[in-house]
């Protein structure tokens, strides 16, 4: 039987900048590349590690692409009250998109937290936009 995690909204997720990359190349399917830049603030009395995200990623079509992963951006933040961590990362688009999610986290006595990434729009100029 799945365990239930407990939400843990004192760990707040903040985007601090989104850009359409030049630099980046991205596949024909999805040839448009957001670079997100997120900062996770521990405003919780509780010590998390982060282990894992998952990222849901729908486009104009409402097709939909899951990512799924151990660790934030190759690492493992261990996040005491009041610590911060900023990472960078993207997402490959076939269009404007919206993308969401949550991290996996884990506190000092082994219990599982879910803390959630808030949905953010990335508009590809001159294509049809993303219904909020």
């Amino acid at each position: 039987m799945p365990v239930a995690l407990r939400e843990l909204p004192e760990v707040r997720v903040a985007l601090d900048r989104l850009e359409l990359s030049t630099v980046f190349d991205g596949t024909p399917e999805r040839p448009y590349a957001f670079i997100y830049h997120i900062t996770i603030h521990n405003e919780s009395e509780e010590i998390v590690t982060l282990k894992g995200r998952k990222w849901v990623v729908r486009d104009t079509r409402d097709e939909v692409s899951i990512h799924e992963g151990d660790g934030v951006a190759g690492e493992f933040p261990r996040l005491a009250p009041g610590e911060s961590f900023h990472y960078s990362s993207y997402h490959l688009v076939s269009g404007s998109s919206s993308a969401e999610g949550a991290y996996l986290a884990s506190g000092e006595r082994g219990e599982g937290f879910l803390i959630r990434i808030p949905r953010f729009m990335m508009e590809v100029p001159g294509a049809v936009q993303v219904r909020a």
